[in-house]
């Protein structure tokens, strides 16, 4: 696999090009020839042009393109509006196919049935990358429909674009269809000897607690916490809803956990009601952090994911980077986080309005993200480097003390967490037994009433209660009492679970069990029994065994119509139990 990249600068140079590329593919043998067109102009007559220039000198050789907000070229931003990446494949048994389709929001679950159909008639097909027009789309079901692409198969791309970022203006093109503004292009690659490895990277870490998303739309984040989603924003970063909102936003997008990875979403704009119109949809009932991003922390990702990349030994790499990390870094430094990547091969690009990528099983649309894709023919070739080293000088002072406060800030809202987990732990636990306490007793009493009213209630209520506890706190003191206590909790939570049982008295317990899967009462209460006749007392400050009264019943659907029917079942139960131990036990009650 060879590679040779430029940018289009005229006719002239264009055609100087392909006529060296012609003859190079001609003295060599090359079983496949891409040429990949990136164009920050979304200009219907210039990419005709350059088009019918390829096919005329170029019959044999496939070519896309894909409007876009910028090029990377040798691995740096290329600062030409067009930039046009020629791939040599040269094993025989590699196959390249170029297919392309109209997509509207309605029609993209068609259009991936068609691709799959095209893929499982073409076994040879490891890898798809794509090229789609999304801007003003969500791009939600097509994502979904991709995930069921058969497995192995890769699926990579970016979102087109144009070099204003206010503008909608974008198209995708091939020699399987030409121009198109609403319309999506996937590149198959594949055969027995071609390889491919895909990645990810965002650079941006977590910072702060995590926040609900209470209220989503699609990409219209409503809610977080219950409360308008910029408010977040102007209350801990004061940043204003004014024309430098997005640039400053850019700095500190949300980190969201999304199919089992972290996904990023960035606002691009603040709406009177206080709502935020996000990169891409986000989903609600998620938990959600802003990130924040700083050169330091960026590059130290991207070098660290190039040297996983450099195992590889990849012959070409192409990157889909988005246009906001394009706009954070400005044109001098942005190739700073593609510098990595072409020092193991030439790496080409483009600045997208989206990014995706297949990770598992499922296909994610990435916001703020750089999505890489390294490709070669054979086995892996000698590694160019063992390793890749930055320069650690590249940032250092007031960036390296941005990287330690966010550091900072993280540890200490990570402790913050943890000691808040703790309160509120320690707010439904009792503090003698280590069992729930009455207000967590309560909070599933109004769950449990709450399924009653849905109708989906079933569950079984047991009620325990000390014997004779009276008599050993007037004999042996309210240390042994609160012994005799902890033991009961012990026996009690061993047949039936510290997670079922609450205390809600001084020696009374209640076990709830939640569920259509009921459990065997008999055996239950025979089991508790010989959990009190095995019971250790060597060393108590109470004497004699312990003695648990108990009771159950079970949810009646169409005769309980509250939790309190139930309990006064099993409270009824116990209470005979217990006169009867009464009966025939000389003590005090209770």
């Amino acid at each position: 696999m060879k590679q040779i990249q430029f940018t289009f600068q005229d006719d002239k140079k264009l055609e100087e090009e392909l006529r060296k590329l012609r003859q190079w593919a001609r003295s060599n043998f090359c079983s496949k020839v891409l040429i990949q067109i990136c164009t920050e102009i979304p200009d219907r007559e210039r990419i005709g042009h350059v088009c019918e220039t390829i096919e005329r000198l170029m019959p044999e050789a496939l070519y896309a393109g894909c409007s876009s907000n910028g090029n990377i070229v040798n691995g740096d931003f290329s600062g030409g509006s067009i930039a046009v990446i020629c791939t040599l494949f040269e094993y025989p048994s590699t196959h390249v196919e170029v297919l392309q389709y109209p997509l509207q929001a309605d029609t993209q679950e068609n259009v991936v049935q068609m691709l799959e159909a095209a893929i499982d008639e073409r076994p040879w097909v490891k890898a798809v990358e794509l090229l789609v027009t999304i801007r003003g789309m969500s791009m939600t079901t097509l994502c979904e429909s991709l995930s069921h692409i058969r497995k192995g198969v890769q699926i990579f791309g970016g979102g087109a674009l144009c070099e204003n970022l206010d503008q909608n203006d974008a198209c995708v093109f091939s020699v399987a269809a030409g121009y198109q503004e609403k319309g999506i292009v996937f590149i198959l690659f594949g055969g027995e000897d071609f390889h491919v490895e895909t990645s990810f990277v965002t650079g941006w870490k977590p910072l702060g607690s995590f926040m609900h998303v209470t209220a989503a739309d699609g990409c219209i984040l409503k809610e977080l916490n219950h409360r308008p989603a910029y408010e977040i924003y102007y209350k801990y970063l004061h940043i204003r809803n004014d024309e430098f909102f997005f640039n400053n936003t850019l700095e500190f997008p949300f980190l969201y956990r999304h199919n089992g990875i972290d996904i990023m979403r960035a606002p691009v704009a603040s709406n009177p009601d206080g709502s935020l119109t996000m990169t891409s949809d986000m989903s609600r009932d998620v938990q959600a952090r802003i990130a924040y991003g700083d050169p330091w922390t960026i590059l130290e990702s991207v070098w660290k994911e190039g040297n996983r990349i450099l195992q590889f030994a990849p012959e070409c790499i192409f990157v889909f980077s988005c246009a906001g990390r394009r706009t954070f870094w400005g044109n001098d430094e942005v190739g700073k986080e593609t510098e990595p990547y072409q020092r193991i091969a030439p790496t080409s690009g483009f600045y997208t309005s989206g990014e995706f990528l297949r990770t598992g099983d499922n296909v994610n649309q990435h916001n703020v993200t750089q999505v890489i894709a390294a490709m070669r023919e054979g086995e892996p070739k000698e590694l160019p480097e063992k390793e890749l080293s930055m320069d650690e000088r590249t940032f250092e002072g007031k960036v390296s003390m941005i990287n330690r406060m966010a550091t900072f800030i993280k540890v200490t809202t990570t402790e913050l967490e943890e000691a808040n987990r703790k309160l509120s732990e320690m707010a439904v636990v009792d503090g003698l037994t280590g069992v729930g306490n009455k207000t967590a007793y309560l909070q599933k009493i109004h769950s449990l009433d709450d399924a009653i009213r849905r109708g989906t209630a079933s569950f079984t209520v047991y009620v325990f209660d000390l014997n004779g506890l009276k008599e050993i706190n007037d004999k042996y003191g309210h240390e042994s009492g609160d012994m005799a206590i902890t033991d009961a909790a012990e026996v009690l939570k061993t047949v039936f679970g510290k997670e079922n049982l609450y205390r809600i008295g001084g020696d009374e317990f209640i076990a709830v069990f939640d569920g259509t899967k009921k459990p065997d009462t008999e055996r239950c209460f025979a089991d508790l029994e010989q959990a009190i006749g095995s019971l250790d007392l060597t060393g108590k400050l109470y004497k004699g065994p312990l003695a648990i009264a108990k009771g159950a019943a079970a949810f009646c659907p169409g005769e309980d119509k509250e939790y309190r029917d139930v309990f006064r079942r099993a409270d009824q139960s116990m209470y005979e139990e217990k006169t009867a131990y009464y009966k025939t036990h000389d003590r005090r009650r209770r």
